[in-house]
């Protein structure tokens, strides 16, 4: 089996939408793929009305979380996206995304760019407008020749100077939210360096200690010796190790199932789970 656990759409920050997304996912020769979208769950119903035979979907989300000042960003895996006090949470975080990127670019104008709010949300679209959007933005003007050279500390990385902070859960929260949804819970890309500042391993540890299920390994972002290093600390921790592509469509170089689960880890994740179940494709 061929497992990708983390991709985006239009509901959020991709350029596939929902449909696109199944189906380039099946053509890439992927066997379970997870929607992901970053706080939403708005695409899970197109993807499922779309979704191709001998490929499954897990429904999704990816929580934007922060503690001590540094953001991080949570994986929830097959929760019941009806429980009030997690839908409540997303609903914050998702309001706060058009005044937290018009910051953003208001600060971009101060610095010279000639950025505007209208160019970034005709990029957004109907997806919940982030940073990626406002980097597509720096690419067409010129500013930056791909969209990871926008998240650098010169630009929109967490410590960049067009940098604005939004509303996020505490990943204990998080956590705390998504079991309570009968979800589970793997911190993505934990240690990404070259996005800004990440957590300290004791605070993962911490993490695992409160009901962390899981931390992302193999991902784009991630170096061998990093790699290494998760794995080693997963062991540790009793975590599960997950791997995965983060795709993003044509936003971003990585490709569809670039990174995968092994069969196992996936297995266990599923049987964790009590809000939701993987959906099985019937053609669509």
């Amino acid at each position: 089996m061929r497992i990708d656990l983390h991709t985006h759409s239009t509901a959020s920050d991709g350029t596939d939408t929902p449909t696109e997304l199944v189906r380039n996912a099946a053509a890439a020769g992927l066997d379970v793929v997870a929607l992901t979208d970053h706080d939403t769950v708005g695409g899970h119903a197109e993807a499922r009305a779309a979704l191709p035979g001998g490929l499954a979907l897990i429904t999704g989300a990816e929580l934007s979380c922060r503690i001590d000042g540094v953001s991080l960003h949570m994986l929830a895996y097959l929760f019941d996206p009806e429980e009030p006090e997690l839908a409540r949470e997303r609903e914050l975080v998702r309001d706060d995304r058009v005044p937290r990127a018009q910051g953003m670019v208001a600060k971009l104008q101060d610095l010279g760019v000639p950025v505007t709010w209208e160019q970034v949300a005709r990029i957004a679209g109907d997806g919940a407008v982030g940073r990626p959007h406002i980097a597509t933005a720096l690419v067409d003007l010129g500013v930056v020749p791909t969209v990871s050279d926008a998240f650098t500390s010169e630009w929109l990385a967490n410590d960049g100077r067009a940098y604005v902070q939004k509303h996020e859960l505490d990943p204990f929260d998080a956590i705390r939210l998504v079991k309570a949804a009968g979800g589970v819970t793997v911190f993505a890309h934990p240690l990404a360096v070259k996005r800004g500042l990440c957590v300290p391993e004791s605070v993962i540890a911490e993490l695992a200690t409160a009901g962390l299920d899981g931390i992302e390994v193999d991902h784009m972002d991630h170096d061998a010796p990093t790699r290494a290093r998760l794995r080693g600390m997963a062991a540790e921790l009793g975590l599960l190790t997950t791997g995965s592509s983060d795709y993003h469509g044509s936003r971003k170089t990585c490709r569809l199932g670039e990174y995968t689960t092994d069969p196992e880890i996936y297995g266990e994740i599923v049987r964790r789970a009590t809000g939701a179940f993987p959906v099985p494709g019937t053609g669509g």
